[in-house]
């Protein structure tokens, strides 16, 4: 706990909060500014929810806080008890707050990209009555369709930032490629001057653009043909899909009975006239109170200072008063009053104990729903990504199997790829050397030709040789792959006949395996129902015991709590008790130092005590206030007589001082005559 406190200081220190919080601090923080930190950190998340909790109720805080966590899909540590983890959000609670604040700073970036697509996103729930009119259909149905354009273009943003490309870099490669083209052309017009010198050249072009065009007319047939065989792949899967769900459906709706439905309507039943008759009425109520305190509150002039201490001391009397009637009927003890309160008491836990549970079968379906919502949305994005539907059960164990084996295939072709791009890689040096190699023999090539007046004569021979080669290929070329083709159907043909002969009796093995595969199927169906059913009711009857006992746990502790607390009045009352007959005893007593030790005699002598020391004191007080005038007159007497004193010293010392200078001035005129 302390280092989640701890990251959570660090992080709010950092930008962009800036604060200045320790451990000592951020741990003393009062509630409503905890729950202004979390804010402050939500609307770091969504700017929306950048508001002072001061100025807002705290039900709509609640509310506002409850949907954004939603959207973010916390889940909080306790999720067994959801009105505590509520009531601990608008209380301001720390075990609740501390852990929601470690989870936000830890995902601040992932949870901003998850709140700016919710806005966009998270669709507008409409009822199916509305739905019915033509234009309000047709808006949603535009609504749907910009929600989907929006999720197309933020996938496509999304892969264009992640794809790595830069401005300049496609700036480079644009200054690449164009200078790739100038050099082609000048290659392409080079060739053209050197081809121009042959004869019927004009046909031997035109041949190898009908073979280039064919080529890629065969590529193109290719991805045809393999984008068709990939089509069929996903039609098959969707078609086995398709029959299982079927399958699921028949076996679904064979095994309902009308007891289980009548039996699920009956609790559904049960469950809504609680929630109309009970629940909601109660809340209502509820809000309708709170709305009138408010609004009488609202109607009240505004209050000072002075108002506000009366009704504090007002509440303070009323709460003393209330504390006093509890202990005046805890003193009474009546055990009808006691009888009633454990009903009572035992009435409220039921009461309590049943709206929780309604609260959580209410939260639970609110849930389910939103799963459904969301597995759907997955379901939606996951056929848009790759065309295909999420595989399950035997399917995806199927696609694994597949996956692992295709792994295999995968590491063996990869180990394959390294050696060939070893091997490429000598290769590639050994065409360099020769490249050289022949560069220099075709200077000196021609050279020679350039000394015999022959210029270009070798470049001429070699590209009718190489023309006349080509033809040459591809007349063999055409030829053999109409041999293959023959050859290849025949293989086909055989290899066909060979698999059906050799299929035939497994086919005829695989038969009553099959029906034998379907009713074990059906019998283990049947069975698993049966134990859901029987795991149903013993859950259902260990729940039930598990509330009694918390209920009898509660009890309890409250019991031994009451018993507790009159205990120590009766111990309490005992020893007053106690006290006050041996304090009769003492007083009734003959003796009379026993009589001196009573806690009366000892207040008496006490009290005598105090009477005497202040007769004493009241005298001297006479006294000092007697002599009072006389001493003061007698002090100023003595002040003056210093300030007398105080002059003639000063005076003394003045008298010196001019003798001293006199004898000096005196001194030096002697000394003048003498000189």
């Amino acid at each position: 706990m302390s280092e989640q406190i701890k990251f959570i200081v660090e992080q709010l220190n950092k930008e962009p909060f800036k604060k200045t919080f320790n451990l000592i601090t951020f741990d003393s923080l009062e509630p409503l500014q905890l729950l202004q930190v979390l804010n402050e950190v939500l609307a770091e998340i969504d700017p929306k929810h950048n508001i002072d909790i001061r100025e807002e109720a705290p039900d709509q805080t609640a509310k506002r806080m409850f949907s954004l966590l939603g959207i973010l899909k916390y889940k909080p540590p306790t999720a067994s008890d959801m009105s505590a983890f509520r009531q601990g959000l608008v209380t301001g609670s720390k075990p609740i707050i501390h852990p929601i604040l470690h989870w936000l700073l830890q995902r601040t970036n992932e949870l901003k990209k998850r709140a700016y697509l919710a806005r966009f996103l998270v669709k507008v729930e409409i009822p199916a009555d509305f739905l019915q009119d033509d234009v309000v259909a047709d808006t949603y149905h535009q609504y749907e369709e910009l929600v989907e354009g929006f999720k197309t273009l933020h996938r496509e943003c999304e892969q264009l930032k992640n794809s790595g490309f830069s401005t300049a870099e496609i700036r480079r490669d644009i200054n690449a490629m164009e200078e790739e083209k100038d050099q082609l052309i000048k290659r392409v017009e080079r060739l053209k001057k050197r081809v121009d010198t042959v004869s019927n050249h004009q046909r031997m072009l035109e041949m190898a653009r009908q073979l280039r065009v064919e080529k890629e007319r065969e590529e193109s047939l290719m991805q045809q043909k393999q984008e068709q065989k990939n089509q069929l792949f996903h039609a098959e899967q969707r078609l086995q899909r398709a029959q299982q769900q079927l399958k699921d459906l028949r076996q679904a709706s064979a095994d309902a009975k009308p007891e289980s439905l009548m039996k699920r309507l009956d609790e559904e039943i049960k469950f809504n006239t609680y929630m109309v008759s009970d629940k909601l009425p109660k809340e209502l109520e509820s809000k309708k109170k709170t709305v009138h305190y408010l609004q009488k509150v609202v109607a009240e002039p505004a209050m000072g200072h002075s108002d506000l201490s009366e009704l504090e001391a007002k509440i303070q009397e009323i709460n003393t008063q209330i504390n006093e009637l509890i202990e005046k009927r805890m003193m009474r003890n009546d055990p009808m009053d006691d009888k009633l309160f454990l009903f009572r008491q035992q009435a409220s836990i039921i009461s309590r104990k049943k709206e929780a549970k309604a609260e959580e079968l209410q939260e639970g379906r609110e849930e389910l729903l939103s799963m459904e919502k969301e597995l759907a949305q997955k379901a939606s994005q996951a056929r848009d990504f790759d065309g295909t539907e999420v595989l399950k059960g035997d399917e995806f164990k199927r696609y694994v199997s597949k996956l692992r084996s295709k792994s295999t295939v995968y590491k063996k072709k990869r180990q394959e790829l390294a050696e060939l791009r070893a091997e490429y890689g000598v290769l590639q040096r050994t065409e360099e050397i020769l490249k050289q190699r022949h560069e220099a023999i075709q200077q000196q090539l021609q050279a020679v030709e350039a000394k015999h007046g022959i210029t270009g004569f070798s470049d001429t021979q070699e590209e009718l040789e190489r023309v006349s080669a080509l033809k040459s290929e591809l007349d063999e070329v055409k030829g053999r792959t109409l041999d293959e083709m023959s050859e290849m159907i025949k293989k086909l043909n055989a290899l066909i006949a060979e698999k059906k002969t050799a299929l035939a009796p497994v086919i005829k093995e695989l038969r009553p395996l099959r029906q034998k595969c379907q009713e074990l199927t059906q019998e283990y169906e049947e069975k698993k129902s049966h134990y859901d059913s029987c795991a149903a009711g013993l859950e259902s009857n260990r729940s039930k015991l598990e509330q009694e006992v918390r209920g009898l746990r509660e009890e309890c502790g409250q019991e031994e709590t009451r018993y507790h607390y009159i205990n120590c009045l009766k111990r309490i009352t005992e020893r007053q008790i106690q006290r006050a007959a041996n304090e009769m005893k003492l007083y009734v007593s003959a003796d009379p130092q026993e009589r001196r030790k009573a806690i009366r005699e000892q207040y008496n002598r006490n009290i005598l005590e105090q009477e005497n020391l202040g007769k004493k004191l009241r005298e001297k007080q006479k006294a000092v206030r007697e002599s009072h005038g006389p001493n003061m007159k007698q002090v100023n007497m003595w002040r003056d007589f210093e300030q007398l004193m105080e002059c003639k010293k000063q005076c003394f010392q003045k008298q010196q001082n001019q003798n001293s200078i006199g004898q000096v001035i005196q001194e030096g005129g002697e000394d003048r005559l003498i000189l």
